[in-house]
């Protein structure tokens, strides 16, 4: 079978693993106090331009969206997101579970429209029961998005202006961040996406990390005794130190960035043969994950072969299909899918 369905259905990336491998008789303090977390902070404090920023290494991406959500808000604030949002679609109710409703708005090809924010925060301050409702206390976005889209500056600095002016902070989920700056035209940079957003995590599962994310709080607003609120989730690890070599070694010769381009290589491959096929896209997508509609019957038989995801019915005889390209892509896998299709 040919595997297609997401960004991390192999298991490590060869130079990550390699460096676990040096370094696995090298004794090291736990929670994250070891060498190789202070190398990764300051790796990143130097890529993102942000030499104040305060980062805590995590296991996945649920988890850190969670922790970075429930940490900032109120007990009586929820967070707005798209619709589509990874946090009110595919989190099992993570948010809600602890305590935070998750306010979704219309999405545009996966994105939040800034102005649809701003209308909506300025309906509930001008509702007179607004006291009796859930306070939009942040607005959360995935960069790139559920449908591989990508923010623009613009839009980022729009969002922002408006997080602002709300005095509420503005989350980027950076689950597959590596594959967005990879993506040609893009103006949106680490320093970028640090300078306008209060908190935001740099993604490695999906770029072939074991685990781990990294959670940067750009505005020094990381809560006091963060990692015991860490704790109190179930998700400081005592062996951090594999999540902090991990994010060392990305942050070393711009792995992290090569590996974002080398998928982006496979995804344009991808592209064109899924366009020399005939198949119909169902929006154009700048990154690693592309999504094509497919009649149902012709899904049937693909899957014989080809491990893809499905994302959402299209119409009562077509899917929405994502294949998706990664850190383990190869060009054999391109060529085999191409003499199946």
């Amino acid at each position: 079978m040919l595997h297609f369905e997401n960004d991390y259905h192999k298991g490590v990336h060869p130079d990550l693993l390699q460096v676990i491998l040096e370094t696995n008789d090298i004794s090291q303090s736990g929670y994250g106090m070891d060498e190789y977390t202070a190398r990764a902070t300051e790796k990143i404090q130097q890529a993102i331009a942000c030499p104040d920023a305060q980062i805590q290494f995590l296991a996945g991406g649920t988890q850190t969206n969670q922790l970075a959500i429930d940490s900032l808000l109120k007990s009586y604030e929820g967070v707005i997101s798209a619709e589509t949002g990874h946090i009110a679609t595919h989190e099992a109710g993570a948010i809600e579970f602890v305590g935070h409703k998750v306010i979704t708005l219309p999405h545009h090809e996966g994105k939040l429209i800034p102005r649809d924010v701003a209308a909506y925060l300025e309906a509930f301050y001008e509702d007179e029961t607004h006291e009796h409702m859930v306070f939009p206390g942040m607005v959360y976005v995935t960069h790139p998005t559920e449908y591989g889209t990508l923010y623009t500056k613009s839009e980022l600095t729009d969002l922002a202006t408006i997080c602002r002016q709300y005095e509420i902070p503005l989350f980027l989920d950076g689950a597959r961040l590596g594959y967005g700056l990879a993506a040609k035209d893009t103006d949106v940079t680490l320093p970028v996406i640090a300078e306008l957003c209060d908190v935001f995590y740099i993604g490695g599962t999906k770029l072939g990390a074991l685990m781990g994310e990294a959670l940067v709080y750009t505005k020094k607003n990381m809560p006091k005794h963060f990692p015991a609120i860490v704790k109190q989730h179930g998700a400081l690890l005592a062996k951090g130190r594999f999540i902090g070599l991990q994010f060392d070694r990305f942050f070393t010769d711009d792995l992290y960035v090569r590996i974002g381009k080398e998928a982006l290589v496979f995804a344009d491959q991808l592209k064109a043969l899924l366009k020399a096929k005939g198949y119909r896209f169902y929006l154009e997508s700048p990154t690693n994950q592309q999504f094509v509609i497919v009649e149902n019957n012709q899904l049937k038989h693909l899957q014989e072969a080809v491990v893809v995801s499905v994302w959402e019915k299209y119409d009562a005889n077509h899917s929405v299909v994502r294949f998706a390209t990664s850190w383990s892509t190869t060009q054999e896998d391109i060529e085999a899918l191409a003499d199946l299709l």
